[in-house]
């Protein structure tokens, strides 16, 4: 098929939607298809159109559907899309939801943030990783916990920084944030809590290559968003076995499983805190995260996401 796959952040390579934009034409271009990447729909004919993000990508879906009414549509939604614009700006999320014949979600509690009368259109495609496990990690004396997301508000970036800023002075635990700032107030802020915080260091934006070198060195992974869409961080976590801290948003839950043991609630420091020092002081809690994690680790495997394409495909053609 001629496939056009439309991601608003096509030209920001860090962005998280565009990461997911290059996997998905790399699996599609590999079962033979070919596919346009691009910003904004350019009116052409496609056999199929896939678009990342119901609100962003709304313009592009509507000429699509309107110039070709029987070529099949795809949306993919992001987390904005189900916990953020499906409320602010409900009538273009929705209009893209209802016009498209099929839906993406990326982690098993998606269909919570939609109407109902669309879950016949939802198909679960979970994000691989291809990383492999780190065997014989060497054991540091220090607990390094990493933080992997752009500094800005969904993401809640300065949670952990705030979580270990009062630690007991026999914590070894400490913390590198990688990502880059949203905008000069998160710069700011982050800037100076690498002042005032000796076990907090904001790293910057790094290439996806180092960023994975520095996730195989960790003790912890923490996520402390406030929206998810499914995040392909923790996938590459899981894989190399690296337990997760994480919010209890349904963009993780959906990811990790209801009855992981290591959420703490949105915004909440003190919980965070708490759960920061378990998993440097017990290993019978921390081992309990290894474990429940390896048991979900073959959700995020590559042959499981091909399938997953090929099967959704295949309702574009029977459809």
């Amino acid at each position: 098929m001629d496939i056009i796959l439309v991601s608003p952040a096509a030209a920001q390579s860090s962005n998280g939607n565009f990461t997911t934009a290059i996997r998905w034409k790399k699996i599609l271009n590999n079962l033979g298809h070919q596919v346009h990447l691009t910003d904004t729909y350019d009116g052409h004919h496609y056999d199929l159109m896939i678009a990342l993000h119901a609100w962003r990508s709304a313009k592009s879906i509507h000429t699509f559907k309107s110039l070709f009414p029987n070529q099949p549509l795809i949306v993919a939604l992001t987390g904005t899309d189900a916990y953020r614009f499906i409320h602010s700006h409900s009538r273009e999320t929705l209009k893209s939801i209802e016009i498209a014949d099929h839906l993406i979600g990326l982690h098993e509690l998606i269909a919570n943030a939609i109407p109902e009368q669309f879950h016949t259109k939802l198909n679960i495609i979970y994000q691989a990783s291809t990383l492999k496990p780190i065997r014989n990690k060497k054991i540091k004396r220090n607990f390094h916990i990493c933080i992997a997301g752009h500094l800005r508000d969904e993401k809640d970036s300065l949670r952990s920084a705030y979580a270990i800023r009062d630690l007991p002075a026999n914590s070894k635990i400490y913390a590198s944030h990688y990502g880059k700032a949203h905008d000069k107030g998160w710069e700011h802020k982050a800037r100076l809590e690498n002042i005032k915080n000796k076990r907090y260091y904001w790293e910057g934006e790094i290439s996806q290559t180092l960023l994975r070198d520095k996730l195989s060195q960790a003790k912890l992974l923490v996520l402390s968003s406030r929206m998810e869409g499914g995040a392909n961080i923790i996938s590459e976590a899981i894989t190399l076995g690296l337990p997760v801290i994480a919010s209890r948003i349904e963009g993780s839950v959906g990811l990790l499983g209801k009855k992981y043991a290591g959420y703490f609630d949105v915004e909440n420091t003190f919980q965070l805190r708490k759960l920061l020092l378990q998993c440097e002081r017990s290993k019978s809690f921390f081992s309990l995260l290894k474990q429940q994690c390896h048991a979900r680790h073959q959700l995020f495997s590559p042959n499981k996401e091909i399938y997953s394409w090929r099967q959704l495909l295949s309702k574009t053609t029977n459809s």
